[in-house]
């Protein structure tokens, strides 16, 4: 039997003064790449001032390709940028068969670009998603469902983690038996998603309205719509270390506005009003306890002037 061609990927990463974790970043993908055709990989940068261009120069080794954003204008707005260095139709790249968007806060255990690659081999499946995993090895809850009203009350009244244990009440997958099986997915946390040449073509571009937080969730959603699945595959393994959205008052103001956002994009104004007061009620319970976070979600929710218009440095 004639042995199939080498997959052909390339990697875009996002970074905003991410000196500092870009190196163990990059020094991870030439194990992970062991099976595919590494085309290109994109560093694209939303305006640091940190040195990264040093830290990505040291890596020629890899087919480097160092971008200048110019502006922190968010995480999608990077990853478009990536894309439009990717160029999926340009000659002079060969084949691109898939784009890699990942944190530079990621480590790729070796092996997870072929295995990731594979999976979307499979008709039909136009995004794959690995295991994310803490640096001590435990598993991160990265699996979603759809986000629905009922949904979003569960996690308001008995929080998210408790309400993603009954059934599937919650959005949030906890079960763990979940993350040692394959399965399609709603969505999943964007820190590394393998994203078919196809579904791009078709998709498009990231809505880079978002900013940060619920862009990735976007675009699953919508490549979805068009018929194409989200694949979760945890033979694929990814270290990430994570973000600060639970303990960052800003950051994590903006993920609640975004997931309210969300939702009215994609739902009509009855549907979206339940939502935006379902998730509000939730905030104020939380903020009740003195959680900071859940605060400066309320006012952010309640006050459009107070909404985070930019990120945090």
């Amino acid at each position: 039997m004639e042995r199939q061609a080498k997959a052909g990927i390339a990697i875009v990463i996002v970074t905003y003064n991410s000196a500092g974790v870009l190196g163990d970043c990059l020094r991870s993908i030439t194990a992970a790449s062991d099976g595919v055709r590494l085309v290109r990989v994109v560093v694209a940068d939303n305006a640091s001032s940190d040195g990264w261009r040093a830290v990505a120069s040291e890596h020629q080794h890899l087919p480097i390709h160092p971008l200048d954003v110019g502006r922190n204008a968010g995480y999608a707005a990077g990853v478009n940028a990536g894309l439009g260095a990717v160029d999926l139709d340009t000659v002079d790249l060969d084949t691109v068969d898939a784009v890699l968007i990942l944190n530079p806060d990621c480590r790729l255990r070796p092996g997870s670009l072929r295995s990731l690659a594979e999976a979307l081999r499979e008709p039909g499946r136009g995004i794959a998603v690995p295991r994310l995993v803490n640096p001590d090895g435990t598993t991160q809850l990265s699996l979603r469902r759809l986000p629905t009203i009922g949904r979003a009350l569960a996690e308001s009244t008995i929080g998210g983690r408790l309400a993603g244990r009954i059934g599937t009440l919650g959005e949030l997958v906890t079960d763990p038996e979940a993350y040692e099986r394959p399965a399609v997915a709603a969505w999943a946390t964007g820190a590394a998603m393998l994203l078919s040449a196809a579904v791009i073509r078709e998709v498009g571009m990231w809505d880079e309205s978002f900013l940060h937080f619920s862009e990735e969730t976007d675009y699953a959603l919508r490549a979805r719509d068009r018929g194409w699945s989200l694949w979760y595959e945890p033979t694929a393994v990814v270290e990430h270390l994570g973000g600060d959205s639970d303990v960052n008052p800003v950051l994590g103001s903006l993920l609640m506005v975004n997931k309210v956002r969300l939702f009215r994009k994609r739902h009509g104004a009855p549907a979206a009003g339940a939502y935006y007061a379902i998730m509000l009620f939730g905030q104020i319970l939380r903020a009740l306890t003195g959680h900071p976070t859940a605060r400066a979600s309320v006012i952010a929710l309640l006050r459009p002037s107070r909404r985070p218009t930019a990120l945090p440095g």
